[in-house]
């Protein structure tokens, strides 16, 4: 059995690269589930505009502050040199105090970095200031932190920091700010914050719908449940549990919740999950959109799922807002989609986009019918794949690392990127 455990892998590797390339990653369906988006436009952001549009140092951006660091604290430690060639640092203060800073923000500066060589050739990205030893910033600043830094273009031509806020955004930056005509503020969560670690779950108390009627906590479903989800044309059927792509009974996560009005439902998951937004062709025919959790705004349109009847009906968003939570799982069910709580959810998270994340499962869904013909058991009863210890699915590691080579950055949470291959 081990031996065909291995087979098995092996051919499923080899079916995900077949299948995660770019020119079979650009052919998905034109209506239904997971339409491919198009590319978006970088817009700049306005001055003094800032996002998320919250507080920096609040759960929903960077994160509370968590006192100040100086060399001779044990904390010092946590700070690491960045000497990227590509990042220009003003060192005003001849101290190499600029290059000192958390690794979660020199990962995103870094990032930023590239983006900016490549928005502006022959322009790099330059710090003004980093990590403050001096007090030179106000009280409680995350500067004093190395999570904090103020940035510019190399030529220090203005016009460009509203985009290159942007691109901060898109580096992934936890709060960018357009703090000033002479320059941008951001700044990343703790490296151990809650926030900094959510991936694509769900809480373990988030209920799924049983085809007996019933509902159940996610974190108790198991083999031979068949949960409420909805088919590759929109119609809502009751799919296979399969397994769960990620389970952290212990962990402390941020879950976006997100509040309709008619009917009123709650949803609660992390940042880089998908969830469906409704939108209408101008045919009038009904779509689907996946968007991360993180960017849902009050006034989009979810779908509500009314099993009784077996139809889904838009809700307006009512409220979005954060709150932490404990226990973290993500469910897969044989048709890729699953009704949390009565809404509709993808089961998918990091890549933003339902209809690549559910071919690129294919070989994950077929090895579990190979697999059962092997055992000469029924799917339901594979227990050996389709229950899991603490931790994420091989299969999902694999996946996620390939995504990162052959797809485009903008389709990649980088949030929740960081949690699925740390």
């Amino acid at each position: 059995m081990d031996e065909m455990l291995v087979l098995t892998r092996l051919l499923l590797v080899g079916f995900i690269s077949a299948l995660v390339v770019p020119s079979g990653l650009t052919c998905g369906p034109g209506r239904g589930i997971g339409k491919r988006r198009h590319p978006k436009k970088l817009t700049p952001l306005a001055y003094k505009q800032f996002i998320p549009n919250v507080a920096e140092k609040t759960l929903g951006a960077s994160g509370r502050y968590e006192g100040k660091i100086t060399r001779n604290f044990e904390r010092f430690k946590e700070l690491t040199p960045n000497y990227n060639p590509d990042i220009i640092f003003k060192d005003e203060e001849n101290t190499g105090a600029d290059r000192l800073m958390t690794q979660r923000c020199k990962d995103k500066l870094n990032a930023l970095a590239i983006s900016v060589m490549n928005q502006w050739p022959g322009v790099k990205l330059r710090v003004t200031e980093g990590w403050d030893e001096d007090g030179h910033h106000s009280e409680e600043s995350l500067h004093y932190e190395g999570r904090a830094v103020d940035l510019t273009t190399s030529d220090r031509n203005r016009s460009k920091y509203g985009m290159l806020a942007r691109l901060a955004v898109e580096a992934g930056f936890d709060w960018v700010y357009y703090e000033s005509k002479a320059h941008i503020h951001c700044s990343v969560k703790a490296e151990n914050s809650v926030a900094a670690k959510s991936g694509g779950c769900f809480p373990g108390s988030a209920t799924v719908t049983l085809e007996n009627g019933d509902k159940k906590s996610v974190k108790d479903l198991g083999p031979g449940d068949r949960v409420l989800a909805v088919d590759n044309l929109g119609r809502l059927v009751y799919s296979d549990f399969l397994m769960f792509i990620d389970i952290q009974e212990r962990a402390k996560k941020l879950y976006y919740v997100i509040e309709t009005s008619d009917p009123p439902e709650r949803i609660r998951l992390t940042a880089a999950h998908l969830l469906f937004i409704s939108q209408n062709e101008e045919n009038g025919t009904r779509i689907f959109k996946s968007i991360f959790a993180s960017n849902i705004r009050s006034g989009d349109m979810v779908y509500i799922a009314d099993p009784t009847n077996m139809s889904l009906k838009s809700a307006r968003v009512k409220k979005v807002y954060t709150e932490e939570g404990s226990g973290a799982y993500a469910p897969l069910t044989a048709h890729g989609t699953v009704v949390i709580d009565g809404v509709l959810a993808s089961c998918y998270a990091v890549i933003e986009d339902h209809s690549w994340a559910h071919l690129a499962f294919a070989p994950l869904r077929f090895g579990l019918n190979l697999l059962s013909i092997f055992n000469h058991k029924d799917l339901s009863s594979s227990s050996s794949i389709s229950t899991q210890d603490e931790g994420i699915h091989w299969y999902s590691k694999v996946l996620y690392q390939i995504g990162t080579w052959v797809l485009n950055k903008d389709s990649i949470h980088p949030l929740g990127m960081v949690a699925k291959l740390s």
